[in-house]
């Protein structure tokens, strides 16, 4: 589809009208449900490369691509390939494998902070797993963490959170007893004077920060913001967790901490290290993972966590991460948030869009967000009509201003004229 294309929705009306009498809400994950931009959601038939297709028949250029795993795109053939081979093997023993090995080679390889890692099935898991980990380290309980930040939908951490919270507007979530959140202090992203108070008047276990915050938007940290957590840390006597769910071999071979030069003691995992399977997981030095049991005392365990399918998946994909493919990805989002701003600035419609390799987010303000506060004052609204009119001329946005484009390797030229031309008339549109 082109711009100015309509979509054709009947079946997957139809598909929601299923849905949502045996899912809560029609879906398996909230953003899904595309409230945040006032639609209900599209259903998908099928992938390859950069574009999905609906069970409609409606193409789209894809900026989702799963929230982030899908680095070189969909049904990427050696990908398949690996997961096929690993599928006719036997789909999952409970019993360690060579190719777990070789995962977590590669991984210690590229991140030089993990000199140990131990695999789970989601972020939310390695999330749980690398607080507890810092909590028997430290032998203390208090977390510090960002407002707007998401690290999973644990108790704890659901204090106040972005991502699929923020977009269903829901400040907490019920059922979450008062006592998981007493531990959790919060303080906005960006400053260092919230941070130095809050470590002055508490001892933490951990601090707690995505590197790059992409739960709210992409709202990179200010110079100097991330040696101040790591500064703060050490002198607090707490263990800084860098969560690199969505960086993490994106936005370069040794992700975000490599990128900006800040080394965590605790590193949590996902997305793309399964290559579009379920895994993740949390890695550090050889002195804080030996606590994990059966080396040590920490208990943490999982079925499925390191299966082959997943390991196979993540594999091929880190081994098709060289530098050329960096370089790649980095020209592509250049390219796109370029387009993106001039589009913008034609139709008169005030964004700022912020970017690094493999993520970018168009926020619908005159100026970039510096934190949770700032996201949530922009013109969600216009976000919305906009996302509404790129999808009616085949172009796939992250439905919710609080959510990160990914583009991806698959991602070509043509690709990037088509989604230009697009968000024109969208702006257009918008502005009129």
């Amino acid at each position: 589809m082109g711009a100015g294309a309509q979509l054709r929705d009947a079946k997957s009306t139809e598909l929601y009208a299923r849905a949502v009498q045996r899912l809560p809400g029609g879906v398996n994950s909230p953003v899904r449900a595309m409230r945040a931009i006032g639609r209900d959601p599209i259903f998908v038939e099928r992938a390859e490369g950069a574009e999905i297709v609906d069970v409609d028949g409606n193409r789209y250029v894809d900026y989702v691509c799963s929230w982030g795993p899908l680095i070189h795109g969909h049904a990427h053939p050696e990908i398949v390939d690996a997961v096929i081979a690993a599928a006719r093997r036997g789909t999952s023993y409970g019993a360690p494998t060579e190719a777990e090995v070789d995962l977590a080679d590669e991984v210690s390889r590229r991140i030089p902070s993990v000199e140990m890692l131990r695999m789970t099935s989601s972020g939310t898991e390695a999330s749980m797993s690398a607080i507890r980990l810092a909590r028997a380290a430290t032998g203390r309980t208090k977390l510090l963490k960002f407002a707007g930040a998401y690290h999973g939908h644990l108790d704890g951490l659901l204090a106040e959170a972005g991502s699929g919270l923020a977009t269903a507007g829901i400040p907490a979530s019920p059922g979450v007893p008062d006592t998981a959140t007493q531990q959790t202090v919060i303080v906005p992203w960006n400053d260092g004077e919230a941070v130095a108070r809050a470590c002055a008047e508490h001892e933490f276990a951990a601090i707690l920060a995505e590197p790059y915050p992409a739960n709210m938007g992409l709202v990179p940290p200010v110079e100097g913001f991330l040696d101040l957590l790591r500064n703060k840390a050490t002198d607090n006597g707490a263990l800084l967790v860098f969560d690199e769910v969505i960086t993490g071999f994106r936005v370069g071979p040794g992700g975000a901490q490599e990128r900006l030069g800040v080394m965590p003691d605790l590193t949590v995992m996902g997305k793309v290290i399964g290559g579009g399977l379920p895994a993740a997981a949390y890695g550090g030095s050889r002195t804080l993972m030996d606590r994990i049991a059966p080396a040590g005392d920490v208990y943490q365990a999982g079925t499925l966590s390191g299966n082959p399918l997943a390991v196979a998946a993540g594999l091929a994909t880190l081994r098709l991460l060289d530098d050329t493919a960096y370089t790649r990805l980095a020209h592509t989002t250049e390219a796109l948030a370029g387009g993106l701003r001039e589009a913008a600035a034609h139709a008169d419609v005030p964004v700022s869009i912020t970017s690094v390799p493999g993520l970018l987010t168009v926020f619908f303000a005159e100026s970039a967000p510096r934190d949770y506060e700032g996201a949530k004052a922009c013109d969600l609204d216009g976000y919305g009509a906009w996302c509404r009119a790129l999808l009616a001329s085949g172009v796939y946005p992250p439905p919710s201003q609080f959510e990160a484009w990914f583009p991806s390797l698959a991602h070509t030229h043509e690709h990037l004229e088509r989604t230009l031309e697009a968000a024109a008339a969208a702006f257009h549109e918008v502005a009129a």
